[in-house]
């Protein structure tokens, strides 16, 4: 099975398995998506969820934010660690949507990439979930279950694990095919526990099936 043929036969199981797959990240307007993925950079996407609430409801607008004290947007996404450095980079993001974009956020991925504290995993989020554009999101999930199934082999670097994606997977699918690696990676293929590899639907064509068994039997001998 050639790594193409392989993307396809992952894409459809999980189809299956996950048909309701989508963004974890609570939002209904694209500048808040924009807030809340720069908030869960090492954190949880349910913190973050919490936490924006309070965000939102005392800045409810880009112009609102844009204005907020730096000190007190730090002060309320505290939480989510890396406080000032967060903090920063919202300010600094919401004043260029007001000033540039007249208070809009762009659907063009280089003009994302220009935005204060984007990198390419959120614009590839905000392209994908907000304008239906190709993308494919290389979170943590993504990476280490690319790796383990073979999509990919030996990569851990977010941008050559996206670009070798996107020569096998179909651009239409690369979005939910990322968020539906995200629930197999948190409830399945773990990376804190064994993955449970006896109920994965991928189990029969993944590179690292029985992964934890592997693992006892090489310390073993």
């Amino acid at each position: 099975m050639t790594k193409k043929q392989l993307a396809l036969e992952v894409i459809e199981r999980l189809k299956r398995e996950y048909p309701d797959a989508a963004c974890s990240l609570d939002y209904d307007q694209a500048w808040k998506l924009l807030v809340s993925v720069r908030l869960a950079a090492q954190c949880t996407d349910a913190r973050v969820n919490v936490v924006v609430a309070g965000l939102f409801e005392k800045y409810p607008t880009v112009e609102a934010l844009a204005d907020a004290d730096v000190e007190d947007i730090e002060r309320i996404v505290h939480p989510c660690g890396l406080g000032h450095t967060k903090a920063r980079d919202i300010s600094l993001c919401m004043k260029m949507l007001r000033d540039e974009y007249g208070g809009k956020v762009p659907d063009d991925f280089d003009a994302l990439l220009k935005l204060p504290g984007v990198g390419r995993k959120s614009a590839n989020l905000i392209m994908g979930d907000v304008f239906g554009k190709p993308a494919i999101v290389t979170d943590t999930h993504c990476i280490r279950l690319a790796n383990r199934i073979g999509l990919v082999d030996g990569m851990k670097e977010p941008a050559k694990v996206e670009k070798a994606l996107w020569k096998i997977v179909p651009p239409e699918e690369g979005s939910d095919l990322c968020h539906r690696l995200v629930v197999h990676g948190r409830e399945v293929c773990t990376a804190r526990t064994k993955p449970y590899c006896d109920r994965c639907c991928l189990k029969d064509i993944c590179k690292e099936a029985g992964i934890s068994q592997k693992k006892k039997s090489r310390l073993l001998n």
